[in-house]
């Protein structure tokens, strides 16, 4: 069905290639944003929900 559509459509062929240069560039751009992050930054992200719910549920405790 889609196959007779791509047909008409001139240099497709080069969006296959073009979506995987920018996938793999963005990849790459979140695993260096990675390396390079502040541990602490991190590690303050990474107790966010914890500390939320426990927030949350101190404060529902406290109000009944």
């Amino acid at each position: 069905m889609f196959k007779s559509y791509f047909n008409g459509i001139d240099g497709i062929a080069s969006y296959p290639m073009l979506l995987l240069i920018v996938f793999f560039v963005f990849f790459a751009a979140t695993m260096v944003y990675l390396w390079k992050a502040d541990n602490s930054h991190m590690e303050y992200m990474r107790e966010m929900p914890i500390k939320e719910s426990e927030n949350a549920t101190v404060e529902s405790s406290s109000v009944n």
